[in-house]
C-alpha cells in the first residue's frame, strides 16, 4: 500500500505540472477504501477456495472498486465535471461514459474500464489460481512416521 500511495502521488504530481489536475484529491481516499476492501475479499475468498469461488470473489472485487471509485468521483467530482450532476443521471454518467471533456492518454468511457478490469481480474485470477495448485501438486506429500514411533515421541514429549 505504501508503494502505491508514493507511486500515486509522483502520478498525481506529474498530471498536475502536465495537465493542471490536483496534486492531491480526496476521491484517491476512496481508491484506497476500495483497494482495503479488495484485500478483505481477498482473503475471505483464498483460503482453501476453489476455482470458481475465487472467480466469483475476483469479479466481486472488480465490481466494488468500479462502484465506490465512480461513485466517490460523481459525488466529489474533483474535476468539476458538468455531467456529474448530483442526481442520478449523473451518478449513471459517472458509471457509463465519464467526463467528456477530460483528456486522459487514452480516452475510455468508465464502462470500458469496468470491462477491462473484469477480463483482467479474470485472467489473473485463473493464472493465480493455475499457479497454486500445480505448485500444490508438485510439493511432495508429507511423510508419516511409523505407528510404532509415535507412542515413544509423545511420551517424550509429554515428559518435556
Amino acid at each position: 500500500m505504501a508503494t502505491m500511495l508514493v507511486s500515486d502521488l509522483l502520478l498525481n504530481w506529474y498530471y498536475h505540472a502536465h495537465y493542471g489536475t490536483p496534486i492531491f484529491s480526496p476521491d484517491l481516499i476512496g481508491n484506497y477504501v476500495a483497494y482495503v476492501a479488495l484485500v478483505w475479499l481477498g482473503r475471505r475468498f483464498t483460503a482453501k477456495a476453489s476455482f470458481f469461488s475465487l472467480l466469483r470473489g475476483g469479479i466481486l472485487g472488480a465490481l466494488l472498486f468500479y462502484l465506490i471509485t465512480n461513485t466517490l468521483s460523481w459525488f466529489l467530482n474533483p474535476f468539476h465535471a458538468p455531467e456529474y450532476t448530483k442526481d442520478f443521471i449523473g451518478w449513471l454518467a459517472a458509471l457509463t461514459k465519464g467526463m467528456a471533456n477530460y483528456s486522459y492518454p487514452i480516452k475510455m468511457q468508465t464502462w470500458e474500464l469496468f470491462k477491462n478490469t473484469l477480463a483482467s481480474g479474470g485472467l489473473f485470477t485463473g493464472l493465480f489460481a493455475g499457479a497454486m495448485k500445480l505448485s500444490e501438486a508438485a510439493e511432495p506429500a508429507e511423510e508419516e512416521e511409523p505407528a510404532e514411533e509415535k507412542p515413544e515421541k509423545e511420551a517424550e514429549e509429554a515428559k518435556a
